[in-house]
């Protein structure tokens, strides 16, 4: 590979970095054909873009990002893929499906949302990590339920109300 051809991948890479809040880093060598052909069906269906990339491209590319990424390139050793997704947790769900048919893929790291996650250790942890959306959708079901139960207490005494006083009304009348 040329020094341009390592300067675009370098380029290239940094651009990925900073447009993705969810990066995962895992090694799924040793998977047979199959598996990975289905790691990386279930990827695509999943929305989780998988690239693999040489360690010192991607080590480079992260000290070019503006991003912080810790102690994240100290995991680049051996086959590394780089997993970017939307939702936090879908590359994780991914990873510990594909564990039960075979003994990889291993998390090697993650940048979640500004935050570092460091080896296979972290991965049912970032299962349970929740979405932007999924925890406003919490707070939203939170905040709307004393204001439905206080909008329904309303309408049922307001008809209790209007029927009292039309009752006394036809008395009256």
């Amino acid at each position: 590979m040329t020094r341009e051809e390592k300067s675009q991948v370098i380029e290239d890479l940094t651009a990925e970095l900073a447009t993705n809040a969810n990066i995962y880093l895992a090694d799924i060598s040793g998977l047979n054909a199959k598996i990975t052909s289905d790691f990386r069906r279930a990827a695509y269906k999943a929305d989780v873009k998988i690239a693999v990339v040489k360690n010192t491209l991607l080590a480079k590319a992260m000290e070019a990002s503006d991003r912080d990424f810790g102690d994240l390139s100290s995991v680049l050793k051996g086959n590394t893929s780089v997993l970017y997704s939307e939702t936090g947790n879908v590359p994780a769900k991914l990873i510990k499906t594909f564990r039960k048919k075979a003994e990889k893929p291993l998390l090697k790291g993650a940048f979640i949302e500004e935050c570092v996650y460091i080896g296979d250790d972290q991965l049912d942890m970032l299962i349970d990590i929740k979405s932007k959306e999924e925890l406003v959708g919490e707070i939203i079901g939170l905040l709307q339920s004393p204001a439905k139960n206080v909008i329904s207490a309303l309408k049922s005494s307001g008809g209790k109300l209007a029927g009292i006083l039309k009752t006394l009304s036809e008395k009256e009348g």
